[in-house]
């Protein structure tokens, strides 16, 4: 948590003098899993995106399996910014899926509160190890399951079951390509993060 700017707003893209926590988060999940469109459906800045255009010799380390789309990825990182509340805004960071850029994610995930983790019904499995990988960082993390159009539907409950959550981790699905429901998700981690936070010590 960082004290944000004392100075006016003076143009498009600056914080209002209103915000006092700004929150960095990673929007994190296996290659494919819809990332990059969460963040550019968030971000009210343009975003920072580092995606580059699919060639025959990444396709060789790249499953594509199940995403016939799939024709670029991200090699660096994401980068946009929301606000939530008069006084809380989001850095997100969004990762590249690829296990070829763990080092990468460590590097962007240093400094960060929590984890948005998506997971793509289709191929839950590979979840697992993104999972395992925000665990060990010792993030908070939530859950945003992105529906596909071809996706199988499962209840949340089911879900659950599958990824072997924690009863407090928050678990939401949305459209990675529609506002609202990104935005509950997003909204659903900070308030978890949030409840994981020291509190100030009463000074009475």
């Amino acid at each position: 948590m960082d004290s944000a700017p004392s100075t006016e707003c003076t143009g498009v893209g600056y914080l209002p003098p209103a915000v006092r926590t700004l929150m960095k988060i990673v929007v994190t999940g296996p290659f494919g899993v819809g990332k990059t469109t969460l963040i550019r459906t968030l971000s009210e800045i343009a975003t920072l995106h580092t995606e580059e255009a699919m060639t025959q010799s990444s396709t060789r380390f790249d499953d594509t399996a199940g995403l016939p789309d799939k024709t670029t990825t991200t090699v660096a990182v994401d980068f946009g910014r929301l606000t939530v509340l008069d006084d809380l805004v989001l850095y997100m960071f969004g990762t590249p899926g690829q296990q070829r850029f763990l080092p990468l994610w460590e590097d962007i995930a240093r400094g960060a509160l929590g984890a948005l983790v998506l997971v793509d019904t289709r191929r839950l499995a590979d979840s697992f190890a993104v999972m395992d990988m925000v665990e060990e960082q010792g993030l908070p993390y939530a859950i945003a399951v992105n529906r596909f159009p071809d996706a199988p539907a499962h209840t949340d409950e089911v879900l659950r079951q599958h990824l072997d959550l924690a009863p407090e981790t928050p678990l939401v699905q949305c459209d990675a390509r529609e506002r609202r429901g990104s935005i509950d998700a997003l909204i659903a981690l900070a308030e978890h993060v949030l409840t994981r936070m020291p509190r100030p010590e009463d000074p009475s």
